[in-house]
Parts: C-alpha cells; sequence; structure tokens
C-alpha cells in the first residue's frame, strides 16, 4: 500500500483505494463488472445509485456502525468499515 492508497472493508473484504475516493467508488470497485447493489426496498428490490450528489438516496450504506451514510458523498478513510446490502452477499 503505498501513501496514495487506503485499505477499506466492504462486507468484510479489503480493498485497496486511493485516497480521496468515495465511498461509493470503494463499492463499485468491489463489486467488479457485475454491477452492484447498495441496499434493498422494503420489498426486497435491488436498489443502487442514480444520481451520484446525495439527493436520491440509493447509495446508503452502514459506514463504520452508522447506518444511512450516502456513499457517494463520504470520503473513504483507512481501515473504514462498510456494509452494503448486496455488494459481496
Amino acid at each position: 500500500m503505498s501513501e496514495r492508497s487506503l485499505t477499506v472493508h466492504i462486507d468484510g473484504r479489503a480493498l485497496s483505494v486511493a485516497s480521496g475516493s468515495s465511498v461509493l467508488a470503494a463499492v463499485a470497485l468491489a463489486a467488479g463488472s457485475a454491477g452492484f447493489v447498495t441496499r434493498r426496498s422494503v420489498s426486497g428490490d435491488a436498489r443502487g445509485p442514480l444520481c451520484g450528489m446525495g439527493l436520491c438516496q440509493e447509495c446508503r450504506v452502514t459506514i463504520d456502525g452508522v447506518r444511512h451514510r450516502l456513499a457517494c458523498q463520504t470520503l473513504c478513510a483507512q481501515g473504514m468499515s462498510v456494509e452494503t446490502e448486496g455488494v459481496m452477499k
């Protein structure tokens, strides 16, 4: 890991990301080319980010135990733990 990268944990999986990356970018990287789900609706339907600027609230994840954080508006921090409802599940 270089000075310009840091390690975050997405659904329990350690991932190295560039410093300054949003949590949403890290979640997308963790999911790879398969696409990703950040949360599930009350009926269980897969939901994912739409606007990328915090208005749609579809990118809500749990960060370090705090629920409903906006992944598109939060920068990654060293050792951060992110829980989604679909990326690695």
